[in-house]
């Protein structure tokens, strides 16, 4: 009777010192913070402009001549983006208590229809139990966090340079480093392109949403459409929820700017843009396999959101995304990254048909 429990002690101390060794490196992550998330960014952005790194570098472009050529279009970017949206947010923030003020007298306009319905509540009740302008408030420190975040921006460039200038040299370094780096460096290879294909896809698929709900809401009058638009760019890495966050505060918005049609119009427009590229495109340039279940993008985001606060909801998905890529490199893991899945693995012999 006593051998099942000396066989299965092994295994369960394991697990435990694994729990364990897993609260040290989150609660280092935490104290960390601010070292971490410029190091994210950076590993972020560094991933998805790789492969225009291997374009150029396989064109006969020397690397430090086309990491400079990288650089200036981020530099570029960066300029224009820390421009026009850290202006959108600052003047967004400064009409806020008006946005709020409006938000409440349309909320209180609803008084007469409630009692027609037959449910008597007085306009501080209403108020009280349901208050969309907490929403808004919460919004403008959201996008308060995001324009500090702006700042720090070409700290994140800067560190990017490096990643960029490592990466073009570093298959040359593992193979002088392990004495049998021809499989490891396969291993790293598959991981490192399997990532690339997942980010550079949602990246792109991420822009158009955000172009596109742009100019949706330019053409209806919708105040700070920028702004709008790059929430809609962020939150689209956050599958099932993300869109409907990018949605509410500027439905709101054209609520009380615009009116109910408006805002209704700029509601189908959310929809009828993330059923076309979320539902119908992406998948197909995904494949299977590369999704998260409903449960693991809640727990992701609660438990990147702890740690790095909005930055860290906005990078939960792709960071759990890299996470469950790297388990499926090892047999022994790879029934985690089942489990993180959101349906069936494709099994060896479908992925080699």
């Amino acid at each position: 009777m006593s051998a099942p429990n000396t066989v299965n002690s092994p295994t369960g101390l394991t697990w435990l010192l694994g729990l364990a060794a897993l609260m040290v490196i989150l609660a280092g992550l935490k104290a960390a913070e601010a070292i971490v998330i410029p190091l994210l960014l950076a590993l972020f952005i560094g991933i998805i402009c790789t492969p225009l790194l291997h374009f150029l570098t396989r064109r006969r472009v020397p690397v430090v001549l086309a990491v400079v050529i990288i650089m200036a279009q981020l530099v570029v970017f960066g300029i224009l983006f820390g421009l026009f949206v850290g202006s959108a947010i600052d003047s967004f923030v400064e009409r806020l208590p008006e946005y709020q003020r409006r938000l409440e007298s349309e909320l209180v306009q609803l008084l007469p229809w409630l009692e027609a319905i037959g449910v008597p509540v007085s306009s501080q009740q209403l108020l009280d139990h349901f208050n969309p302008s907490v929403l808004m408030d919460w919004v403008g420190k959201a996008l308060s966090n995001l324009g500090s975040l702006i700042t720090n921006l070409f700290l994140v460039l800067f560190i990017v340079i490096f990643l960029l200038l490592e990466e073009a040299t570093f298959g040359e370094k593992l193979r002088q480093a392990l004495p049998s780096a021809h499989r490891s460096f396969a291993q790293a290879s598959s991981f490192v392109q399997q990532v690339n294909r997942y980010l550079v896809i949602k990246s792109i698929v991420s822009l158009i949403t955000g172009l596109l709900i742009t100019l949706w809401l330019w053409i209806l009058g919708v105040d700070f459409p920028l702004l709008w638009g790059v929430v809609a760019l962020l939150m689209n890495f956050i599958p099932n929820v993300g869109s409907i966050i990018a949605a509410i505060p500027a439905v709101l918005l054209a609520l009380v700017q615009l009116g109910f049609y408006e805002a209704a119009l700029a509601a189908s427009g959310y929809v009828a843009v993330n059923i076309v590229l979320g539902s119908l495109i992406e998948p197909r340039f995904m494949g299977r396999g590369l999704g998260l279940s409903p449960l693991v993008v809640f727990l992701s985001l609660v438990i990147w959101g702890w740690l790095f606060g909005v930055v860290g909801m906005l990078l939960s998905i792709p960071l759990t995304m890299i996470v469950k890529i790297a388990l499926e490199q090892t047999p022994s893991t790879q029934w985690v990254a089942v489990l993180l899945g959101n349906g069936l693995q494709p099994s060896r012999e479908e992925k080699e048909e």
